[in-house]
């Protein structure tokens, strides 16, 4: 006997009501159940296809819009909606930047349990550009163009299949095709596009993500506010003569690359941090600078991929901290140390840790380039690291800053956080759900004094928050 179809669940006429997390957006039914809505924003009413039920909420697709939102706006971006990379460019700069302010203060508290915080929140600070903000981006060469519904609906047999796009989400094996990337500014885009017409024109195998072979595999760009530009392409295999013809074009055509590099990456993935760099045309590097501080930025250095919001973010962090030259300042979760050196000027001393032993290096080169001399980083697992002995050796911080990924910190972290007991905590997050939940364990010890969101990111749900806390 065949199994029997499920039946396609629609509600009608949901009002959506707020934002949500993770981009969604939030609805209730007549019941008042939580609908969790994608494809919407608040202030529209839409009929949404559920695709999952939970005993406390629902999840679904908006399929129509009845009354469109007056946050609405016309996405600048043709590939919105397919590419899944700027899902809220169909809402106002100052819709999202309210939305993105709410989400930080419902989590400090839904989940942190802060109830009286008006006072302490700070408007959240948006960003200068909305678009063309990024300083990197990562195009995948594929065999495997997105095809779209009408075009698989048509029957017909399309043989331009090759692309150098983005993964579609959910599908990792399809990319979509981009002809204009809203992110990154130029010379990105029309790289982008060079790339491609010199490997079709000289019929150059573009890489097969299923059955992993081709020859071209990925193309990333990196650019800095002075206008250096790097260029790294990965190779599945070496074929000298295509390789060596393929990266002269892009020298020849693009004088302002300062960085040309590639690799030969066999893997079954494309991180480039155990991969050999190699250097075809100028530096191995591009530079980047934030006030009197330099920094070498190498094709698998982390920085900040919207530089000008950093700098107001890192600028923020330093105000929280209240510095005044005398002060002992932990920085945990300091990765190449970006955030220690531009504090240190201001510190005593400054101890950067951090678990990735090539951050480390990082920094350590970084502050030696800079002639900074009172930063001292080391590498382990931080809530093995911050003990006795490391306290013993070091002091106890008179300020700490503390700047983990979107997981938060580990609960032994926190304890000996709060066994040292600094006097000022900063506490910097890409994820204030998480960011709420360490703050609720050290309710005890530490008061909320300011709260400021920071758009780092805009078009997208992602919001940075900074919390100052002080010693009770």
């Amino acid at each position: 006997m065949s199994r029997k179809a499920k039946q396609k669940i629609i509600l009608n006429n949901i009002e959506v009501l707020r934002g949500g997390a993770k981009g969604v957006s939030v609805g209730k039914t007549e019941e008042g159940k939580t609908v969790l809505i994608k494809g919407a924003i608040p202030g529209d009413v839409v009929d949404v296809h559920i695709l999952k039920k939970k005993s406390s909420y629902l999840e679904g697709q908006a399929i129509e819009i009845h009354t469109k939102s007056p946050y609405r706006v016309q996405p600048e971006c043709e590939h919105f909606g397919v590419c899944g990379g700027c899902k809220w460019q169909d809402m106002s700069y100052d819709a999202q930047l309210k939305f993105k302010h709410d989400e930080v203060v419902n989590n400090l508290v839904r989940i942190g349990g802060f109830k009286d915080l008006e006072a302490e929140i700070v408007s959240i600070l948006g960003s200068k550009e909305q678009y063309f903000y990024r300083n990197k981006l990562e195009f995948t060469f594929s065999n495997a163009r997105w095809l779209t519904l009408e075009e698989i609906q048509s029957g017909k047999e399309f043989d331009d299949r090759d692309v150098v796009g983005f993964h579609i989400p959910g599908a990792w094996s399809k990319v979509l095709d981009v002809t204009k990337c809203h992110l990154q500014r130029d010379p990105s885009n029309v790289i982008r596009v060079e790339a491609k017409r010199f490997a079709l024109e000289h019929n150059l195998d573009f890489f097969d993500l299923k059955n992993q072979e081709g020859l071209l595999r990925t193309l990333m760009i990196r650019t800095s506010q002075n206008g250096q530009v790097m260029v790294l392409v990965q190779f599945f295999r070496e074929e000298k003569e295509n390789r060596e013809a393929f990266l002269q074009n892009l020298k020849d055509k693009f004088p302002e690359i300062t960085s040309l590099l590639y690799a030969i990456n066999p893997k079954q993935n494309d991180s480039v941090y155990d991969l050999d760099i190699e250097v075809f045309a100028g530096e191995d590097h591009i530079m980047e600078k934030m006030e009197d501080l330099n920094f070498k930025i190498g094709p698998k250095s982390f920085y900040q991929t919207n530089p000008e919001q950093a700098y107001e973010l890192y600028k923020l962090t330093r105000d929280f901290a209240g510095l005044t030259g005398n002060e002992l300042v932990y920085d945990l979760y300091t990765g190449t140390g970006t955030i220690a050196q531009f504090v240190s000027k201001k510190a005593k001393k400054v101890v950067g840790v951090e678990s990735v032993q090539e951050a480390i290096d990082a920094a350590k080169a970084a502050a030696k380039f800079n002639g900074i001399d009172n930063c001292d980083f080391y590498c382990g697992d931080m809530k093995d690291v911050l003990n006795q002995d490391f306290i013993n050796e070091h002091g106890i911080p008179d300020v700490l800053i503390t700047d983990p990924p979107r997981d938060g910190m580990h609960k032994k972290v926190v304890e000996n956080i709060l066994f040292m007991n600094p006097k000022r905590i900063v506490y910097v997050s890409c994820n204030s759900a998480t960011q709420a939940r360490d703050l609720e364990l050290m309710k005890n010890q530490y008061k909320i004094v300011k709260v400021q969101p920071v758009d780092m990111f805009p078009q997208t749900h992602h919001v940075e928050n900074i919390v100052l806390l002080e010693r009770i």
